[in-house]
């Protein structure tokens, strides 16, 4: 016997009283079915993309995001540079915040490490 008791009305169950043990468990398990729909939504849009929180403190701490996103990718001033088709001491101006880059400029910046050029403007 699980212990519920039902209650009537015009000869028609109304209300189930459960013990309380019981409540729990099904209380536990409707979170849990709760919790897996909500994963199982954000999986479906899911597009694989994920900041690292390294990367996400240092622009929090105001820190410039080419720079950041050159060495969360392990590039070199050098590297990236060469890779963006302009010359280090350029890039050396953008990162220390003595020029802003042209939008062209932070376009090639932005395809060598695969980030967006908002990601790079966004601190």
């Amino acid at each position: 016997m699980t212990g519920i008791r039902f209650s009537e009305r015009d000869g028609k169950r109304e209300f189930a009283v459960i013990p309380i043990e019981l409540y729990e468990c099904l209380a536990a398990a409707l979170e849990d079915a709760d919790d897996a729909a909500l994963a199982d939504a954000a999986y479906a849009v899911d597009d694989g993309f994920r900041i690292p929180a390294a990367v996400v403190n240092a622009l929090l701490e105001g820190e410039q995001p080419v720079r950041v996103w050159r060495e969360q990718r392990g590039l070199t001033q050098d590297a990236l540079a060469a890779k963006a088709g302009i010359s280090k001491a350029y890039l050396c101006q953008i990162e220390t915040r003595k020029r802003v880059g042209a939008l062209k400029t932070l376009r090639a910046i932005a395809d060598a490490p695969a980030v967006s050029v908002p990601d790079l403007t966004s601190a």
